[in-house]
């Protein structure tokens, strides 16, 4: 394998004195295996690499990649760059960053499980959890789809700056969707275990995941309009924090386009909601040392007991904003530039157990799946309507299901109210932690 810090170093190295050059090389190779009805339907497994390089001049960016390593594209690459730079639109705020002396926390990302297994073992895990759910719950049907993946990777950046950069990782995946059916009524739902390697994964907590899914929801019924409080689950939980954490990039809130804009110090949500921006947490499935420019990632507090502490910002927003990047740039791989992103949202857990929380609501519903995120929220206005499967919850227990159900209010309101957060934080494949919520006053629309 190629060594991704001699490749960028090489390609920085030719840098003119007139020019900021920065280099990302990256690597990954990918495993993924499907089974259905006892058999492998599908296994492919695909190895990529490649560079890009930016080019920076009198305000001006030029960006070119290649997707090989090969010596000969090269210095194709940064010519390619070179010449893309003439055609940019000049901007005052473009250029690379430099060091700003926060040394990188120790992290190891990587687990040589997910190479050294054998193939044979890792489709023995998905035949497995295919026969675990088929075994696991007479209403379940069948098993549409049980599949292993893996994911190793590794990247490394330099740049004229004296950027300096390298980090690697891993991940292994088992997930299933089964289809479930009871008195005519038919659901489906998947599950899934997610680690650093095969060993780390739970083909019983897969399993289970997928029957609880495919099954609690059987019978759903229209619910009756109301206005009442709602739980989200762990995930659909992850799901809202990041619609909320999106909305704290220094580049929204630039451009005018985030309903946070302008309240640094403003209570924004209940005093029990603390927020903080964290890759350096080994738990996160997202963690990193460094970000997509090079800068060792930190925590970063973006609401603290209800106040509005930060924005996040990578380089270019930062300097437009005229604060410090909270190294925070993202990218998604090496034939993309960077721009703000996040990791790892971690929300300080309550002390309140998930039945504790429900034990506590007289008239609520507890929401187990949301649909049509992304025509039903404005990141700009904080409107928030999207449909909604659940449990209804009535005099503290949980009741009945539901279904063709939608939950609406602003993002504002449903932040301030909060009256709840659960003890049962869950890491998930995704940039946010999940954990239980309770928020009261949510319009429920149904029949």
């Amino acid at each position: 394998m190629v060594e991704l810090d001699k490749v960028v170093d090489k390609v920085v190295s030719w840098a003119g004195n007139d020019e900021q050059v920065e280099a990302f090389a990256s690597w990954d190779r990918e495993l993924d295996v499907r089974v259905y009805e006892g058999k492998v339907e599908y296994l492919t497994q695909a190895e990529s690499s490649g560079l890009g390089v930016r080019v920076i001049k009198n305000g001006r960016q030029g960006f070119a990649y290649a997707q090989t390593l090969d010596e000969s594209a090269l210095r194709e690459v940064l010519e390619e760059a070179r010449d893309n730079l003439e055609f940019a639109t000049y901007d005052e705020y473009i250029g690379l960053p430099e060091p700003d002396g926060v040394f990188p926390v120790d992290l190891e990302l990587w687990d040589g499980g997910v190479l050294d297994t054998p193939t044979k073992l890792k489709v023995g895990l998905a035949l497995e959890l295919e026969k675990v759910i088929l075994n696991g719950d007479s209403r379940i049907q069948k098993v549409e789809s049980s599949n292993y993946a893996d994911v190793a990777w590794e990247a490394a950046l330099a740049s004229t700056t004296g950027m300096k950069a390298s980090s690697r990782g891993t991940g292994a995946f088992l997930t299933a969707h089964a289809l479930a059916e009871q008195d005519g009524d038919v659901r489906t739902g998947g599950g899934f275990s997610v680690g650093r390697a095969p060993d780390n994964l739970s083909i019983e907590e897969a399993g289970k995941d997928t029957i609880e899914r495919s099954t609690r929801l059987l019978g759903a019924v229209k619910p009756k309009s109301n206005r009442l409080t709602v739980v989200l689950d762990p995930r659909v939980a992850a799901t809202f924090l990041s619609i909320v954490v999106g909305t704290l990039s220094g580049d929204a809130v630039e451009k005018g386009r985030s309903l946070f804009a302008g309240r640094i110090s403003e209570t924004v949500g209940a005093e029990s909601l603390t927020l903080v921006e964290d890759p350096t947490n080994p738990l996160a499935y997202l963690a990193s040392r460094f970000d997509a420019e090079g800068l060792a990632c930190r925590p970063v507090t973006l609401i603290e007991n209800g106040v509005l502490r930060g924005y996040l910002y990578d380089t270019y927003s930062a300097r437009r904003a005229k604060v410090s990047s909270t190294a925070s740039a993202s990218r998604a791989g090496f034939a993309s530039t960077p721009g703000v992103g996040f990791r790892a949202v971690n929300c300080k857990p309550g002390l309140e157990s998930p039945d504790d929380i429900v034990a506590g609501i007289d008239e609520g519903v507890l929401v187990c799946s949301i649909s049509g995120v992304h025509s039903g929220v404005n990141p700009i206005s904080g409107d928030f309507s999207v449909g909604a499967e659940g449990l209804m919850i009535r005099n503290g227990t949980i009741g009945s299901p539901i279904k063709e159900a939608t939950i609406a209010s602003t993002i504002q309101k449903m932040l301030l109210g909060i009256v709840g957060i659960g003890n049962d934080q869950e890491w998930l494949p995704g940039p946010s932690v999940g954990v239980t919520m309770a928020i009261s006053d949510i319009s429920l629309s149904g029949s």
